[in-house]
């Protein structure tokens, strides 16, 4: 699978894309939607409300199971991508192109201590 350089991972297979404001934009990795299968259903924070990092944000649910989204870092959420929540199947067709959520971080820093695309490499190749 192929994991772009530009952005930073969690464990939990969430890729985090900083944007110029400083906000970053949140989504789930290829491998994750591989391994949930089609996905049918997202369910998208609310706006406005912050979160810590590692606790859930968002749940998707795909023809086989539900899975937890977590917050990749502490800060607030000041957008959610309305068209994945419409038409979820978007996600499976470009895992790195359809974002969920974006977040302005309580300390940009945090995003930095993420996993660069090497490490998450590694994470994925010593759970095979």
């Amino acid at each position: 699978m192929n994991n772009p350089p530009e952005l930073r991972y969690t464990e939990s297979h969430e890729w985090v894309r900083t944007q110029a404001d400083g906000s970053v934009l949140v989504g789930i990795t290829d491998f994750a939607q591989d391994a949930l299968g089609d996905l049918v259903f997202i369910d998208l924070p609310p706006a406005g409300k912050s979160f810590t990092a590692g606790q859930v944000i968002a749940v998707v649910e795909s023809v086989k199971a539900a899975s937890d989204i977590y917050a990749p870092v502490n800060g607030t959420v000041t957008a959610v991508n309305d068209t994945v929540k419409d038409a979820p199947e978007k996600v499976n067709r470009d895992a790195f192109g359809a974002w969920l959520f974006q977040m302005q971080p309580q300390d940009i820093g945090d995003v930095g201590r993420l996993l660069d695309a090497a490490a998450y490499q590694a994470q994925l190749d010593s759970e095979k």
